[in-house]
């Protein structure tokens, strides 16, 4: 009988971190699911394989299409985790195990690689910085290449490349936080990319707006204005692709309705205002690009910022709405800048908000300021601020645990729904 890990095996002071990863054509195709201890600031120290074994149970207990969605999941492997008997329990066709490069190459570990192989998995090396003896070692077994290309020698990171296409690997390039980076990687070839590069905005003059866009934006204002149904379901007849993408999400398990949603006007009526407040904030996120929606790495991340700060409000204020309203318009909108790429402060002139939202969003201020501020820096792994901030917040490392898990299954849920 397999043994599998529990949430009870281990110290259950983390939260998981979910790493995004996008192919050339920048749609999201995978993450990688990082455990994140709250008393350290790295994925993976001398804890790696209790940070393995812990992700690999929380990965079990909530369902893999709960954590990542349609899209991959990288799980970092250390000495002795690859060698566990409850990696059987994962999907092997939604899986990709990485190799770290703490791992000693042994006769046991290539003989267990190559079992893995013949079951289906597949195996990626990581933080590949040179064709070390080692990485030469496991390359024939590894058909995924992650380059922390920041750590090559100066002026040898092509030829690397170079080498590893002639094999046939596929290349990831690891840490890129810049759209100049990103620029760098891709024209040398790199298959994907991983890292927030997405979200950080390329600011430009002028704010742009696709017409689609300037319909959400003016119907957020009859909302916000209290315009009445008739005026908001004229407005929302005027785009036809809007339209039916409001009547697809009305008729989604998102949305929870039992009656079969057939109008613009019976969708107002059976949502609220509230609610369809909120889809049309989703909705900015539309058709802004040339990548599918349901995989856009930045409506991924917006939709999963929107939520969590949704909960987290829910569980700070539990006495009245409106400051989870407030906390997933904060959240929702803190992309907007790298969708339109331009300065938030413009952006916000279009879009009426509250002082609380302009406050965290623009001035970066404010208690809803500082719970995007506590998620920003879970994504980036940076534990100390987190464990700050939530002690500020009164809230512990397991409520965010919870909360993520709340926030991932529904993005998940969103994306799925969105076309």
């Amino acid at each position: 009988m397999l043994s599998v890990p529990t949430m009870e095996d281990h110290n259950q002071t983390f939260y998981l971190a979910r790493q995004p990863i996008m192919n050339r054509e920048q749609a999201l195709v995978a993450y990688e699911l990082l455990f994140r201890r709250g008393a350290h600031d790295t994925a993976c120290d001398s804890h790696e394989r209790v940070a393995t074994a812990s992700v690999i149970a929380q990965t079990i207990e909530m369902g893999l299409p709960k954590v990542v969605g349609g899209a991959l999941a990288f799980l970092n492997l250390d000495q002795r985790s690859i060698m566990a008997d409850f990696i059987g329990l994962l999907p092997a066709d939604k899986i990709v195990l990485e190799i770290l490069e703490t791992v000693r190459i042994t006769p046991e570990l290539v003989q267990r690689m190559s079992h893995l192989l013949d079951t289906g998995f597949v195996f990626a090396l990581d933080d590949v910085v040179a064709l070390t003896d080692d990485v030469t070692r496991l390359l024939p077994m590894a058909s995924i290449v992650k380059v922390e290309f920041a750590s090559v020698v100066k002026g040898e990171l092509a030829l690397l490349v170079g080498k590893l296409k002639k094999q046939g690997k596929k290349l990831i390039a690891e840490k890129v936080e810049t759209h100049e980076q990103f620029q760098m990687c891709y024209e040398l070839g790199f298959d994907y990319f991983q890292g927030y590069y997405f979200a950080r905005p390329r600011t430009l003059s002028g704010t742009r707006l696709q017409p689609c866009q300037l319909t959400i934006v003016n119907l957020l204002r009859q909302l916000i204005e209290d315009a009445n149904d008739i005026d908001i379901v004229n407005s929302i007849k005027e785009d036809v692709s809007l339209s039916l993408n409001l009547l697809r999400m009305a008729n989604s398990p998102v949305f929870g309705v039992a009656t079969r949603v057939e109008s613009l006007r019976q969708a107002l009526a059976l949502l609220g205002r509230r609610e369809m407040q909120r889809w049309l904030q989703i909705l900015l996120y539309a058709g802004a690009g040339r990548v599918l929606v349901r995989t856009s790495p930045l409506l991924a991340l917006a939709t999963t910022r929107g939520r969590l700060l949704e909960v987290m409000a829910e569980k700070l204020w539990p006495e009245t709405t409106e400051p989870a309203d407030i906390a997933f318009t904060v959240g929702i909108m803190s992309c907007l800048n790298a969708l339109l790429e331009a300065p938030m402060e413009d952006i916000l002139q279009h879009i009426l908000v509250s002082d609380e939202v302009n406050a965290a969003l623009v001035l970066k201020q404010g208690r809803y300021g500082e719970m995007l501020a506590l998620i920003k820096y879970s994504e980036q792994g940076d534990s100390a601020n987190v464990l700050s901030l939530l002690h500020g917040l009164g809230l512990s490392v397991d409520d965010f645990r919870t909360m993520q898990q709340q926030a991932y299954e529904w993005s998940n849920a969103v994306l799925s729904v969105t076309g």
